[in-house]
């Protein structure tokens, strides 16, 4: 492999990798050589050491960044509640008044039961999750750059990016499909549903595979779809970046190879505007189609 093919390589892993602590054992050889004399908790300074830290490691640029993205949503929010007025509003309570109302349109279009939880739910979902997708429109080299100048040895900017943001999201609307079933039919008939549809009693073995695989697929499928697109988002992304690096050592001072390299970006960045959206509103669409189905009962 060539030295510029083992430094692209290089590169798409350092973006790709996210700042993991965790637990690795004593014992163990660490990149730098060092063995350690005991359990120790720690920061992954590699790939490797992220993966031998198992399951119980944390990503803690995927909690932190999302944290502090929605800790900005609810003061957004609250700040705009806290100074409404009944004149002219102003940008900031305009755009909120638009969101909830297009959120609470969505809401009237697709769930027909009675529930308070699913507004306020859905809007969370949608702002949290947009503002976590929009996070991939930063230059890509900004923030991993900031980070590694103070010493952190990675930094993924965009949670969604990682499957186990993704999956926890979606584990628990999967979490509150099944208490919502079970507070609206019972549990005779949550179970019922599971096990005499489509087929009827005699065909319980095929019903309850056919309705369990349809149940587990909703939180895979949302976690899945939301992960894919904004991975592939932040690989294209890359790519650009790397061919942009590529082109400026060929041709030191050719500005119609960088002029491609500007408008390949910005180009992706304004397509990736609305995949950034689409995203968000489908994984609240689906919340809420998803809890309709949980409040509708089936006779």
């Amino acid at each position: 492999m060539s030295a510029e093919a083992h430094t692209s390589t290089e590169y798409i892993k350092h973006h790709l990798q996210n700042l993991t602590y965790g637990k690795l054992p004593a014992g163990y050889q660490r990149h730098d050589g060092e063995t350690l004399q005991a359990d120790t908790w720690t920061l992954a300074h590699s790939p490797q050491e992220a993966k031998d830290m198992g399951f119980s490691a944390f990503n803690v640029d995927t909690l932190g960044i999302s944290l502090v993205l929605g800790l900005l949503f609810i003061w957004l929010f609250r700040k705009v509640a806290k100074s409404v007025t009944a004149g002219i509003p102003g940008g900031a309570q305009n755009f909120v008044e638009w969101v909830i109302e297009f959120i609470d349109n969505s809401v009237k279009g697709s769930f027909t039961g009675r529930n308070p939880l699913v507004a306020p739910l859905a809007l969370t979902i949608f702002i949290w999750i947009f503002m976590m997708n929009f996070m991939d429109l930063v230059p890509i080299d900004w923030i991993p750059g900031v980070a590694t100048l103070l010493g952190v040895p990675y930094l993924k900017a965009v949670p969604t990016t990682d499957p186990n943001a993704t999956f926890g999201m979606s584990i628990t609307v999967f979490f509150l499909v099944l208490y919502y079933s079970v507070k609206m039919k019972g549990l005779g008939g949550f179970v019922g549903e599971l096990t005499l549809q489509p087929f009827g009693k005699f065909g319980l073995p095929a019903n309850f595979f056919l309705e369990g695989v349809n149940l587990l697929a909703k939180p895979v499928s949302l976690a899945l779809r939301l992960f894919g697109n904004m991975y592939a988002g932040e690989m294209i992304f890359i790519l650009i970046a790397l061919m942009g690096g590529a082109w400026a050592g060929a041709s030191i001072g050719n500005l119609t190879l960088f002029g491609s390299q500007i408008l390949l970006s910005l180009g992706w960045a304004i397509f990736h505007i609305l995949i950034v959206t689409l995203q968000a509103f489908i994984f609240m669409t689906l919340t809420i189609v998803y809890l309709d189905m949980a409040h509708q009962e089936h006779h």
